[in-house]
């Protein structure tokens, strides 16, 4: 399973790019990578990976070609985004920032990194441009769904969302640690406003889920006593 990106500037540069979903972490790949993209250059507080096993952060390796190829350009950048699923094709004129955090998102969470693939499942179900209401009625349905099945399998729910937060606490951590592999190395701001547009939207479950529930409450409950 794979989904594709064409980023289209509005100079004719076009940039191609095919994500496999489930590929595996390739040393050869790591080895002919950037500096900054070895394990221990801002290595993540909470990264669980071994140096012994891993020369290099994984999430890096499948990055750096993106970050390079946009090395430079602003994030105002104006460009025409086609990303094609399994199931659909979306296209939109957005900014260089929006188009980037879509893309350098499903790498991220497809990654061999024990932390982002977390957000595995929302990749799976890919969803480009989401805004941030989409992001958390997402992120909520997902979590909850899995608490449905570990309480049907007997294991504990946590229909709190207690682990939620935790999750997003953690993908803060990565998130910022990222942002900083990025900023050491790259002179235009495209690559680091879209981090950043991608930390808030993380920072957002972390902080304040309650006020993000209530966001969502509206469309949720918009069926009444329909579902009871």
């Amino acid at each position: 399973m794979a989904i594709e990106y064409r980023i289209n500037l509005d100079d004719n540069h076009e940039f191609s790019y095919r994500i496999e979903l489930d590929r595996a972490h390739d040393q050869a790949q790591a080895q002919a990578a950037p500096n900054w993209t070895r394990l221990e250059y801002q290595q993540c507080s909470n990264c669980p990976l071994s140096r012994n096993t891993f020369s290099h952060c994984p999430a890096a390796v499948d990055l750096h070609q993106v970050i390079g190829d946009f090395h430079g350009l602003p994030a105002f950048k104006k460009a025409r985004v086609w990303v094609r699923t399994p199931e659909r094709e979306y296209t939109k004129q957005v900014s260089l920032e929006e188009g980037l955090r879509a893309l350098l998102g499903v790498i991220m969470a497809t990654s061999a990194c024990p932390v982002l693939g977390k957000l595995r499942p929302m990749a799976q179900n890919h969803l480009p441009f989401a805004n941030n209401q989409e992001f958390i009625l997402r992120a909520v349905s997902l979590y909850l769904a899995r608490q449905y099945f570990n309480f049907r399998e007997g294991r504990r729910a946590d229909w709190e969302l207690k682990g939620l937060v935790r999750m997003f606490q953690q993908l803060q951590l990565v998130n910022q640690a990222f942002w900083q592999r990025i900023h050491d190395t790259c002179e235009g701001d495209s690559n680091l406003k879209a981090f950043l547009t991608f930390f808030s939207l993380s920072s957002s479950m972390t902080y304040s889920l309650e006020t993000q529930l209530q966001k969502i409450r509206p469309l949720v409950m918009s069926a009444g006593d329909n579902f009871e």
